[in-house]
């Protein structure tokens, strides 16, 4: 499915790059911005699967390749023109495997009581970085998907904005089950 025999094409030095359908765009259109945050989440997620193991690390790396799903379903817009390839989409099941697995991992951990801050653990405060950069790719790709002529599938915003819940209570998860979490104390500096 992907061949890259060249790392440079020349093409960005002034300013443009081509979606996967050959369509030539600036490097600031909305949709490179959108899947260029995507990355930069999975550049995240890289870093916080340094600190993860058993089934953390296995759904983290799991996730890496959705994203890269997902970075491919951005790239490739649906103009209605017949592509000499079926492109790859988000799908529902990839959406629902995270809800499984929201569920799975909040079945052990408390309500909260208070807001939370980004930290605990380092693997926690790593996943929380991670969530707030899929929060401004999940901003990107609806920003996207509002403007005229510029198509993105539901599946691929339900994913990303599944994925922003799933990573907060992963931070969660990561923190002993919640017991770790460090929790918003309102006023408690004035």
């Amino acid at each position: 499915m992907v061949r890259i025999d060249k790392i440079y094409t020349r093409t960005g030095d002034k300013g443009e790059t081509s979606l996967s359908t050959g369509e030539p765009v600036a490097k600031w259109h909305p949709r490179v911005a959108a899947y260029g945050t995507v990355d930069e989440l999975n550049a995240a997620l890289g870093v916080a699967a340094l600190e993860a193991d058993g089934e953390m690390l296995v759904q983290l790396r799991r996730i890496q390749n959705d994203l890269f799903d997902l970075g491919a379903d951005l790239a490739t817009p649906d103009r209605g023109r017949v592509l000499e390839w079926t492109p790859l989409r988000i799908i529902a099941t990839q959406v629902t495997r995270l809800e499984e697995e929201i569920d799975a991992m909040n079945a052990s951990i408390p309500p909260l009581d208070s807001f939370i801050l980004p930290g605990g653990s380092r693997l926690a405060a790593q996943l929380h970085v991670a969530r707030t950069l899929c929060r401004r790719a999940e901003r990107a790709i609806a920003e996207l998907a509002s403007m005229e002529n510029e198509p993105v599938t539901p599946e691929a915003l339900a994913f990303i904005n599944r994925l922003s819940d799933w990573l907060f209570v992963a931070g969660r998860a990561a923190n002993n089950d919640g017991a770790d979490d460090v929790k918003w104390v309102p006023g408690a500096n004035r």
